[in-house]
């Protein structure tokens, strides 16, 4: 390299530290500090060709290349890959690796790197690769190189180009931390702005100063609108401003706060004046000593609408299944005045036993004790059909509570004892023993058995060919489900399948409504079970109903 004059006024020493200098400090134009970097280093060494390479994400880049000619340099900034044909790669792998600098006064000698295909060639002369070092590591490195005269580099030259590298350095890291930061706050800006919720912040006066695009579309305030206006003034409703005042005068006071860290809800306010529910979460935290609070704002709206419609929905249904078990009990009004007849009947007779047996001479006190018994079971046996009918035809919520399915089945049974009688259908009953219990509300329950009894009674006794035998069956099945079976010989399903009978308002009875089985799907699956008909085998239907264990049994 042939060495710079030290006595020009644009070459001197103190000039070109000037000028790096100067470009260096408070400089965030990355050009400008490149610019005079380069052509300092190419005019004080007095070097033919130079390159800027900077480090990023363990790749490296060409930021500027430097071309001294004609009393000049030329600086072109450009950003490329650092290929294997801009310089030689022994040089670099060396330099990058130990962090030392790579000084060749003439490659022509014997040294580590006269095999480098680069440098065997281009052949320079003289070459220069300097790391620029800070306190992260390499940020990169200045590749010098001469090809007319060998040996112009003295260790002064040296030692003032790493001063003016070692000046670079420190701008080229904080132009990337600044660049880095800037770069993070775009993609912080995209997140916030991509997020499906408002995203918003306050400082310690409630006043404004982060609104993402959520919360433009969710408020109809635009951000630069929104951005120094209190909050509380903006989006809450005025009836529910000071509960949010006391709310961060208590946070300031106790560092606590009913929103802080989990979503609750609330009523908020629209540009237009108009209220709608949001779920709110609020989080706090400190910029330089001063409290900063984000909040996380999303419209509940459909939620909620939602929700309510479900809940018509599930009190039509309670209304319906209500309906539903008044008009079966009335059909099975017969067979419960007969139920209820029975033990109050047999209590009069036991009743007048006793009269007679206090009346003979002497009484007979173990008689009259015996009947008077009678009577008390006779009495309780009538209470409890009479508190199984009322409990069943009650308007109540529903209640779900461990129970026995083959306790409700068989209350069920006893209850349409006398219509099976009186329908000559005969009702067998095969319940496995030890099954787990199920997690249920017992009315709803019953009124799916009661539906299933008394349709199959209705079916088999319009039927008038065949035995009339209804056979219900209990098991556990193989995924661990309680499983209730109705097996008629009636007539079976029309030629429209099984599936068909669920509809709501479709009947094959002459003055059924078709709300029965439909309900009574409702009411399964509301339990998180399965109701589900078939053919039955050579004739009949064959309902069959699943519940799921209840947890620990």
């Amino acid at each position: 390299m042939s060495p710079a004059s030290d006595t020009g006024p644009d070459n001197s020493l103190e000039a070109l530290w000037e000028r790096v200098s100067r470009s260096a400090q408070g400089d965030i134009v990355s050009d400008h500090l490149i610019d005079a970097l380069m052509r300092a280093a190419i005019e004080y060494a007095g070097a033919g060709r130079g390159l800027l390479i900077l480090a990023r994400r363990d790749e490296y880049w060409i930021e500027a290349e430097a071309t001294a000619g004609g009393g000049t340099v030329s600086v072109d900034l450009r950003t490329a890959k650092l290929m294997a044909t801009d310089l030689p790669q022994s040089v670099l792998h060396y330099a990058v690796h130990t962090k030392e600098s790579v000084l060749l006064l003439d490659t022509a000698q014997v040294n580590l790197f006269c095999a480098d295909e680069y440098i065997r060639a281009h052949r320079p002369q003289s070459i220069l690769c300097l790391p620029l070092l800070r306190q992260t590591g390499l940020i990169g490195l200045i590749y010098l190189e001469n090809t007319p005269s060998p040996g112009a580099l003295t260790p002064a030259r040296i030692a003032v180009i790493k001063l003016l590298a070692a000046e670079a350095a420190m701008s080229l890291e904080n132009l990337h931390l600044s660049s880095d930061l800037r770069e993070r706050d775009t993609k912080t800006r995209r997140i916030i702005d991509s997020a499906l919720d408002a995203v918003l912040s306050i400082d310690e006066r409630g006043r404004i100063t982060e609104w993402n695009a959520q919360a433009e579309t969710m408020f109809g305030w635009r951000r630069d609108e929104a951005t120094g206006r209190i909050l509380s003034e903006l989006i809450i409703p005025p009836q529910y401003r000071d509960a949010h005042d006391k709310g961060m005068k208590r946070f300031f006071c106790t560092g606590e706060g009913p929103l802080l860290n989990r979503r609750i809800e609330l009523s908020a306010l629209r540009r237009d004046g108009t209220e709608f529910p949001v779920e709110v979460s609020i989080a706090p935290y400190q910029i330089d000593g001063n409290w900063e609070f984000s909040g996380f704002v999303r419209d509940v709206t459909e939620k909620k609408s939602a929700e309510a419609s479900a809940l018509r929905h599930r009190e039509m249904e309670m209304e319906l299944a209500h309906a539903n078990r008044v008009a079966t009990m009335g059909q099975l009004s017969a067979s419960i005045a007969h139920e209820v007849n029975q033990p109050i009947g047999a209590a009069v007779t036991n009743a007048h036993a006793a009269v007679r047996w206090l009346a003979a001479t002497p009484p007979n006190i173990d008689e009259v004790h015996q009947a008077l018994c009678r009577i008390v079971t006779n009495g309780n046996r009538a209470t409890e059909v009479i508190s199984r009918i009322r409990a069943f035809i009650k308007k109540a919520p529903p209640l779900k509570d461990r129970l026995e399915i083959n306790d409700a089945v068989l209350e069920v049974v006893a209850l349409t004892r006398s219509e099976a009688k009186k329908n000559e259908v005969v009702v067998e009953l095969q319940l496995a023993d030890g099954l787990p219990s199920v997690q249920a509300d017992r009315i709803q329950l019953q009124q799916v058995i009661l539906n299933l009894i008394i349709n199959a009674m209705d079916a088999m006794t319009a039927s008038s060919t065949g035995s009339r035998r209804l056979l219900i069956s209990s098991a556990k099945s193989e995924s661990n489900e309680v499983c209730v079976e109705f097996r008629d010989s009636g007539p079976g399903f029309p030629d429209t399948g099984p599936e068909r009978i669920f509809q709501a308002f479709y009947t094959t009875k002459p003055a059924g409504l078709g709300m029965g089985l439909s309900i009574c799907r409702s009411i399964i699956e509301a339990h998180g079970g399965q109701l589900q008909a078939a053919a039955g085998q050579p004739t009949g239907a064959v309902f069959t109903f699943t519940l799921p264990v209840q947890a620990g049994t």
